[in-house]
């Protein structure tokens, strides 16, 4: 008895200073700046206990378990399942391979394929936790193969995703350029089909534009699609605007679809060349550094035409472009069109623990101007918009279709070399139709135009396939009067939730 208690005194003195040195690399970070007296004073002796315990099972197995154990497994392990344990997918350990990837991102240019992805934490048999795309690059191999927001990998290169974690997914998407990934995708319920990828040097875009002239009597339309927030977003978008103002823009269309989010400070710049007064978005923490108010500033107000706004959004618009969608919504200065966006509203920060691992944790939450928070609810449109669902047998077609490579065969033999037409296109779309019936044509086109533009890279608009971009054209054709009564009638997001809770009050007491 002795010898064992002598023996867990040990291990928790060991605990201790192995506690202190730990807690000293995190805390001193700027990202938890404070007092080592505040630190200790708040760690209060219920976290004492459960951290030596925790200590002596950690040194117990290394000494005693039946083969030697790498002290690095054990540590990677506790940490994993420390962060995973508050169920949130976004605080997470970056081990090597995370970490190098972030990094990869951070610097714009990496070996890839081009998906934004996420998965579950938890795996089970009734909803395995597989990879889901947030949103495709534009012009990277995964978009050109027609890889959209919430297609499910299910399995890459042979492995079932749900099997292995999020590292292990990117280290088969991430890599070499030049080798080919194996992809099966999953679309809606039944839609199953193989993609073959190659991976290509990724450089994160941020800004495309361009002009949508006489289209439904809207004049002449500014287009900018904003594709990630990064530091060079802002700048991209102020070049957009001035080329807009030479052409003189009648209206302006924001497509923030399939947006998966980037930098708080570069939605912010963005957002506050439209908005010239008010808060643009508020971070709340229980850590009151993290308690901030970005406000909009009139002399940054670049955006001063006051000419009609859309914002596109979808299922893909996430995180900064939540942000942007919901100021300029709660403004009253922006109509929004689509689909409910994702429902992002946390914010994260990455805290390096070495030079080859670090943390991401979400510090706070953010608010939109009418102090709402959208986390797991999503933005929706003032009008929805979806595309069409294909229904059983058309899942079953377009199952068959792209398993078959009938369009890549086509195209290759009878158009190599050469541009296809739109006419070229559309007849052949026709005849696809005729083998295909249960899918629509304006799908068949697109899936067609995509592997005819597949070397050319992507369209900046397409008005035949692209229905809510029409429907935004359309709102834009109603006179300035009418636009914005539309506008001025719309709920902030704070009318729309507290609507939506009176509705659930009203439904629990009905029930009872």
């Amino acid at each position: 008895m002795k010898s064992k208690i002598s023996f867990m005194k040990k291990i928790g003195h060991l605990f201790k200073v192995a506690a202190v040195y730990f807690f000293t690399a995190i805390f001193a970070s700027q990202c938890f700046a404070q007092s080592s007296a505040n630190s200790t004073a708040n760690i209060d002796k219920r976290s004492q206990q459960y951290m030596e315990m925790l200590n002596g099972v950690f040194d117990f197995v290394q000494r005693n378990y039946v083969d030697e154990v790498d002290p690095q497994v054990l540590y990677t392990g506790a940490l994993k399942g420390m962060l995973s344990a508050l169920n949130d997918p976004y605080t997470v350990y970056l081990d090597n391979s995370t970490f190098r990837s972030l990094n990869d991102t951070t610097k714009g240019k990496f070996g890839g394929v081009g998906l934004s992805i996420s998965k579950p934490f938890e795996s089970t048999p009734e909803k395995p936790a597989y990879v889901e795309v947030a949103s495709p690059v534009e012009d990277t191999p995964g978009f050109r193969a027609g890889i959209q927001a919430g297609d499910l990998i299910i399995s890459a290169n042979g492995t079932d995703t749900s099997t292995i974690t999020m590292d292990e997914v990117l280290d088969i998407l991430r890599g070499p350029v030049g080798e080919k990934v194996e992809l099966i995708i999953r679309r809606g319920k039944n839609i199953e089909f193989p993609v073959t990828l190659k991976r290509a040097m990724i450089e994160v875009p941020t800004v495309k534009y361009g002009t949508i002239k006489e289209v439904q009597k809207a004049g002449t339309v500014g287009y900018v699609r904003i594709i990630e927030f990064t530091p060079q977003t802002a700048e991209r978008v102020q070049q957009a605007l001035d080329s807009f103002a030479k052409e003189k823009i009648s209206a302006l269309i924001i497509d923030l679809r399939n947006n998966p989010g980037g930098l708080i400070t570069s939605v912010v710049e963005v957002a506050d060349k439209f908005i010239d007064k008010g808060p643009i978005v508020s971070t709340k923490s229980r850590l009151s550094f993290e308690n901030s108010v970005y406000t909009a500033s009139p002399r940054k107000t670049t955006f001063k035409s006051k000419v009609p706004i859309v914002v596109l959004i979808n299922r893909g618009s996430a995180s900064a472009s939540e942000i942007l969608s919901g100021a300029l919504k709660d403004n009253h200065l922006a109509y929004l069109v689509g689909q409910r966006t994702y429902g992002k509203g946390s914010v994260q920060q990455v805290l390096p623990l070495s030079s080859t691992e670090g943390l991401k944790i979400t510090m706070a939450r953010y608010y939109t101007p009418s102090d709402t928070n959208i986390d797991k609810i999503g933005i929706p449109p003032d009008r929805e918009v979806l595309f069409p669902e294909f229904g059983e047998t058309g899942d079953k077609q377009y199952t068959e279709l792209m398993k078959s490579g009938e369009i890549e065969k086509y195209v290759e033999q009878n158009h190599a070399g050469h541009d296809m037409t739109e006419a070229q296109i559309a007849a052949y779309a026709e005849k696809l139709h005729q083998k295909y019936d249960a899918i629509d044509l304006p799908t068949l086109r697109k899936l067609v135009r995509n592997e005819a533009n597949r070397t050319k890279g992507a369209m900046l608009y397409d008005l035949d396939w692209d229905i809510q971009l029409v429907a935004a054209l359309d709102i834009l054709s109603t006179s300035r009067a009418e636009f914005d009564a539309l506008v001025k009638n719309t709920k902030t997001l704070k009318e729309l939730q507290e609507e939506a809770a009176l509705k659930e009050g009203v439904a629990a007491v009905e029930k009872k």
